[in-house]
Order: structure tokens, then C-alpha cells, then sequence
């Protein structure tokens, strides 16, 4: 049902965070990882949460790019309850983790510092489940360490065609920087209503436009937007499509078929800018290059269905992961 109120009325002015998310609240306590990284002494902001009764499984959250850890809020209380123990970590650039002036962003790097967090924290089996960009280093992550993933999740994840190869045109780190100093609590609302959620909105999706907006607000903002300008730069020019044959982990697609997103769409030629982000056709042709994947559809949701639609969402992830017999078994 929609609220018949406009976006504006339901905004409060934005909040103001800091460059590390200080100021807002994540659902459960934020333990950090440090570490050497490329020459910098480095921070990443992860949640660790056990279940009441453990069922031995661990599940590792990997969120999107303008999403973080806390984004992930209904799923993992929905994981915790069913016995999974859930990771849920800011990416290095990210929301509460570190924001280094130089970084040599690549999902491998990101693979890498997740990696080397659950070393230090004694994890040695999971299922890896990624959200928008999160999927393309949850796909990088199970590439790489194939013997450590039980089951790789994608839920709409990004980078599902060669936006460069198809034609949308690139865009200097510089030119990225400009864009995001410009994001506004109101442009990054209009954006996530016709995308994140179809068209709807809820007062309760408000939180996750203040979280995104709230750093650009803060006295960090140069250092939030330039990172930010970075990793975009890293997601249009480090395309994972071409290695899905690859995996040889056992997949389960979770999308929402009114998604839309393709990065830098808006500056593409008109007639190109329609053809892009058709996830009611990219969800089947990713499933078919994928040698072992299950394709679940929600016809009426968008970019975020975990958000939009926690329960039935959730359903269908706690139906889809495989128990401890199902791992490595041909699907059928």
C-alpha cells in the first residue's frame, strides 16, 4: 500500500555523521579489525553475532554500495534466530571502516581483508551472501577461496552486464568525486524509491537514506565522497560477468525483477539507457552461465527485497541455504 504523503514532508533535515558513520546506530555491537594494508595502518567495522541455539553454520554479509553492514539489519536477525552465526562487515572505504586518501580499490583487495577478518576471528566455512556490489565481491570472494565457500547468495547484485563493453561511458575518478558531493538526502530518496523499493515507500526506509546522506552531510564529506568516487571507478572497471562459468560453488540468485540499476546509466546514449538494469532478464541469463545455481524471482520487488519485503524475502533465503548434506551436491 502506498503512503499518500510526497517524499519531502516525510524527511526530516538530514543528520550529520561522521567520515566513519560516527553518530549512527548499528543493531548490534561493532568490533574492529585492524590491519597493514597497502602501506596504511587500517580499521574494519564488523558485527560478529552468535545465535541463541547454533545449527554450526556461518553466514557472511557483504553489502552493496550505498548500503553497509547495518543495512543488513532484518537479515540478520532472521539468520541469527534460525541458528546461523552472521559476520557482517563495512568494506574498507565504507561506512564505519577506514577511509584511506590512497587506496588501490579491486574486489580482489576487498576479498583479501575479509578474508584476513575471519582468519582472525576463526572462521574457516561459509556461505557468502552479497548484496548490489557486495555480489560482485561475494563472487570475487568465492573465486578465490572456492575451498572455504560452502554456498555463494547473491541478492540483485550489480555488475551482472559489462556496463563499459555495452556502451555507457566512462567517467574519471575526478568526475565521480564532483557527482557525489552533490548527494542530497532528497536525491538519494527519489533514487531509492523508483529503484530500491518499485516505486513504494515506507517511513521505516527513511533510516537507510539518513545513513547514506548523514556522511555526506558530515565534516568528512571530502574524504566520504572521495572514496566513494573511487569505488565506483573500481565497479565499472572490474566487470565479474564473464567469470560466473567459473564458480564452482553452488549459487542461489535472489532477485527482484523491478530493480533497474546499472551504473553510470544515466550518462548513457537514450537509446542504450532502456536496455539497461532488465534484471526480469538478467536474473535467467545469469542463472544459466552459473554451472550450479538456483534462480528465485520476486516479480514485484526491486534493488532491495531483503528491505522491501523482509519476510516473504527471508523465506526464500532460509529455504534456499543448503544444509550441511546439500553442500556440493548437483543441483537439480
Amino acid at each position: 500500500m502506498l503512503i499518500a504523503v510526497s517524499l519531502p514532508a516525510l524527511a526530516a533535515e538530514t543528520p550529520r555523521y561522521g567520515a566513519e558513520l560516527q553518530g549512527f546506530d548499528y543493531p548490534h555491537e561493532v568490533k574492529r579489525f585492524n590491519f597493514e594494508s597497502q602501506g596504511s595502518s587500517l580499521q574494519m567495522a564488523y558485527m560478529d553475532v552468535h545465535p541463541g541455539r547454533a545449527n554450526g553454520r556461518t553466514v557472511l554479509l557483504m553489502h552493496g554500495k550505498n548500503f553497509c553492514a547495518a543495512t543488513w539489519e532484518g537479515s540478520i536477525k532472521a539468520l541469527s534466530e534460525a541458528g546461523y552465526r552472521v559476520v557482517a562487515a563495512d568494506q574498507i572505504g565504507f561506512c564505519k571502516s577506514s577511509k584511506p586518501a590512497h587506496y588501490q580499490y579491486s574486489f580482489q583487495q576487498l576479498a583479501s581483508n575479509t578474508h584476513a577478518l575471519l582468519e582472525q576471528i576463526g572462521v574457516d566455512k561459509v556461505s557468502v551472501m552479497g548484496h548490489s556490489m557486495g555480489g560482485m565481491l561475494a563472487t570475487r570472494y568465492a573465486l578465490l577461496y572456492p575451498d572455504q565457500v560452502e554456498q555463494l547468495v547473491m541478492v540483485n547484485p550489480i555488475g551482472l552486464e559489462d556496463w563499459k563493453t555495452l556502451g555507457v561511458p566512462y567517467q574519471s575518478v575526478d568526475r565521480w568525486y564532483q557527482r557525489e558531493l552533490k548527494t542530497t538526502a532528497e536525491a538519494s530518496r527519489n533514487y531509492q524509491k523508483n529503484t530500491y523499493y518499485a516505486g513504494q515507500w515506507r517511513p521505516e526506509f527513511d533510516r537507510w537514506v539518513d545513513m547514506q546522506a548523514g556522511m555526506f552531510a558530515g565534516d568528512g564529506k571530502e574524504i566520504v565522497a572521495w572514496n566513494s568516487a573511487l569505488t565506483y571507478d573500481m565497479v565499472y572497471t572490474q566487470p565479474v560477468v564473464y567469470e560466473f562459468p567459473h564458480l564452482k560453488t553452488p549459487t542461489l540468485l535472489l532477485i527482484g525483477e523491478q530493480d533497474n540499476t546499472a551504473i553510470g546509466k544515466d550518462t548513457a546514449p537514450e537509446a542504450l539507457r532502456s536496455k539497461l538494469g532488465n534484471y526480469k532478464a538478467l536474473g535467467p541469463a545469469t542463472a544459466k552461465r552459473i554451472p550450479d545455481a538456483t534462480l528465485v524471482t520476486f516479480p514485484d520487488l526491486g534493488h532491495s527485497p531483503q528491505i522491501q519485503e523482509p519476510e516473504r524475502f527471508h523465506k526464500a533465503l532460509l529455504d534456499g541455504l543448503l544444509d550441511a548434506d546439500q553442500q556440493g551436491a548437483p543441483s537439480n
